[in-house]
């Protein structure tokens, strides 16, 4: 049963505000709403006063209302993702009415009041990487204390804070390593990963550098037992626009002047037959999808050799080097090696609420809102 949106009731301190004489005014932000909503075809209503509601209905399942802070293009994809489902679901998997386990979806709005719209939200889910103004990888040893945001998600962070109980998919204190491809690494490494079929999973072995330019590079390089070719990467993994700014290097003294930002991390280049498989968790749920991805280290070296076997240049999220071209394919977010010969798990990254393009929509969608349900519940039973 696909439900419909009746109206939108919006409460008029969080459209009105006052100008510099204290007398009421429209902000421009709270006019891009108003028209935005006239567009839709969505009756609305302004509510005053005594005509708020004190509590929410409950409709047999308390009803919980999840506010979402995210960029506009990655909002767009979770809209949409109901629309490849032969039953239609209105907004994809951020409906406006309740869900099938109770959930409703409002966006937080980052240039408006957060005190009024936190009146009625119950979980935060946020991308806070959306938000991301700079990282100084510098500042810290785990990244947190060098990450500048938005003045909107600063407000959010101080919100949270100040409110600790509040449901908030993932705490912000949970996302800060996955900044740092070096600590993401660092983690893996720490787990017992088990034998698959006799194979080991495990992590590509990593390299830091602070300086492309520094001394005896080679021979640290030798003595990390890294062979060449080398994938190289920005140690900040995402957030800012350089983050997917990568090069796969054939000779150490192509480090030199190699535009790639610093700190970066060094890997050794694994042969995983131009195939990767992109993991998704959503709660008690595992689904895993196929893509294709670079070729094997002679293809790319045969490529680069047409260019003096100078270090192959791309960016990770728009562009991968082929087997026909130097660049090419549509990139998506790395998950997980095989590599060839020996059959070994290689995993290559790990990312938070990426949308779910290519998993099926009639299985992503209910599990991704009782990842959220559980998650809130299993808080509120603490």
């Amino acid at each position: 049963m696909v439900g419909v949106v009746g109206g939108v009731a919006v409460e008029e301190s969080f459209i009105f505000g006052e100008d510099g004489n204290g007398n009421a005014s429209l902000p421009q932000s709270s006019a891009s709403l108003l028209r935005l909503l006239h567009y839709s075809n969505i009756p609305m209503a302004i509510l005053c006063g005594d005509s708020v509601p004190s509590e929410k209905e409950s409709r047999g399942t308390p009803i919980m209302t999840v506010g979402y802070v995210m960029k506009p293009s990655r909002e767009e994809d979770f809209l949409k993702a109901g629309l490849r489902h032969r039953h239609a679901v209105a907004r994809g998997a951020f409906p406006m009415n309740p869900s099938q386990n109770g959930l409703m979806f409002i966006p937080i709005q980052m240039d408006l009041p957060l005190s009024y719209q936190m009146q009625y939200v119950d979980i935060i889910l946020h991308k806070a990487t959306d938000e991301i103004i700079a990282i100084d990888p510098c500042a810290s040893s785990n990244f947190s204390g060098g990450i500048s945001y938005s003045k909107g998600m600063q407000e959010l962070k101080r919100y949270i804070q100040d409110h600790p109980e509040c449901c908030v998919i993932d705490p912000l204190d949970n996302i800060h390593p996955l900044l740092d491809r070096f600590r993401i690494q660092q983690i893996l490494l720490g787990l017992e990963v088990p034998f698959l079929n006799g194979h080991k999973t495990l992590p590509k072995i990593l390299f830091k550098v602070s300086s492309f330019s520094e001394p005896n590079l080679e021979g640290r390089l030798s003595e990390a037992n890294l062979s060449f070719p080398n994938i190289v990467k920005p140690q900040v993994a995402c957030g800012v626009a350089d983050a997917h700014n990568m090069a796969v290097v054939f000779r150490a003294e192509d480090f030199k002047g190699l535009s790639v930002p610093v700190p970066a991390i060094i890997q050794e280049y694994v042969d995983h037959g131009s195939s990767i498989y992109k993991f998704y968790v959503l709660g008690e749920n595992v689904f895993h999808a196929t893509r294709k991805s670079m070729p094997n280290a002679n293809v790319l070296l045969s490529s680069s050799e047409e260019n003096g076997s100078a270090p192959i240049l791309f960016d990770s999220l728009k562009s991968l080097p082929t087997s026909n071209e130097g660049q090419g394919s549509n990139a998506g977010k790395h998950s997980l090696d095989v590599q060839e010969g020996s059959g070994d798990h290689v995993i290559v990254d790990v990312n938070y609420l990426p949308s779910f393009k290519e998993i099926p929509v009639s299985e992503a969608i209910p599990a991704f809102w009782d990842a959220i349900r559980s998650s809130y519940d299993s808080r509120k039973a603490k």
